[in-house]
């Protein structure tokens, strides 16, 4: 897919945040090439005036350098809440490094989602915050329906770049996210990762937004045999499947010695324990801020 790649020009870069995981989100891009069938972040072209389909534009943002970053001390700036700041553009325009030297010995925390393995350019830039952490979306580990699914890095590349990260003493983080009912082995995708991970993070596919036709669509093509599981849950509110699918995992977890939880409220875990497994299957209230939060424009721009 082609993209269409424009400089914009930004207030700022650091928004103010209702997510429960930050106090601040930073996107120094608007739109991803990444053209993730099920993302969640398509909601920005409401606000963004874009007529393209999402994945086919990204917008390049500068900001006025930061005045004082010190002010962000203690604080949490979560990077990447509605793009993918290592997408390719990033290796050219490098707003996301200029973003985290601007924010170099500030004191803030950060935590960066990504899908890439250029974040290993930055690495050494990464550990010398307090706190840092990185995730890598992996909900497969067959890269025909990765590549059915996104345009992003191989999941070997992801995993290897979460390998280095946390071999570097840097918290980590495997977010399974989205599974897609009986596509997604869960079981086998902890099992490469929990030996590099801080944290495996847990998220069932949500078909409520514009792409639910599409998804649906490929359902019915590619794996017609899940035609009626995608019905039950999708159309008429079945949660059987994530109950069973959550108490596999429950018993998982005891049979290995890993935490299991259904919130991330607990202390940090010591960074040589076994990852805490998260889930986030039945996190409705989160689900809501976080939708409250999505329906206001990005003041950054």
């Amino acid at each position: 897919m082609e993209t269409h790649v424009t400089l914009i020009d930004a207030k700022s870069i650091l928004s103010k945040s209702n997510l429960p995981v930050c106090d601040y989100s930073a996107n120094p891009y608007v739109g991803c090439p990444h053209a993730c069938r099920y993302c969640y972040a398509s909601f920005m072209k409401r606000f963004t005036g874009h007529a393209e389909p999402w994945g086919s534009f990204v917008d390049v943002k500068h900001w006025p350098e930061i005045k004082n970053p010190k002010r962000y001390a203690g604080k949490g700036i979560f990077i990447g809440s509605v793009t993918d700041p290592y997408n390719p553009y990033e290796e050219r325009y490098g707003r996301t490094r200029a973003l985290l030297e601007q924010l170099s010995g500030s004191g803030a925390s950060i935590s960066i989602a990504t899908k890439s393995d250029l974040v290993l350019r930055d690495l050494d830039l990464i550990r010398s915050f307090p706190n840092a952490r990185v995730s890598w979306s992996i909900n497969t580990l067959d890269e025909g329906f990765r590549a059915a699914m996104d345009e992003a890095a191989s999941i070997e590349r992801r995993l290897a770049a979460m390998k280095a990260f946390h071999d570097a003493g840097v918290r980590t983080t495997c977010f399974i996210s989205p599974i897609f009912p009986g596509i997604t082995d869960v079981a086998a995708i902890i099992e490469r990762a929990k030996a590099n991970c801080n944290l495996i993070w847990l998220e069932n596919l949500n078909l409520r937004g514009g792409y639910k036709a599409d998804i649906l669509g490929y359902i019915r093509t590619a794996y017609p045999e899940l035609q009626a599981l995608y019905h039950d849950i999708y159309a008429r509110g079945d949660r059987s499947y994530w109950e069973e699918l959550d108490a596999q995992m429950r018993a998982l977890a005891n049979e290995q010695g890993l935490a299991y939880l259904r919130d991330d409220d607990a202390v940090e875990r010591p960074f040589e324990a076994p990852p805490t497994i998260v889930n986030y299957f039945y996190h409705e209230e989160i689900k809501r801020s976080a939708k409250v939060n999505a329906r206001r424009p990005d003041r950054s721009k």
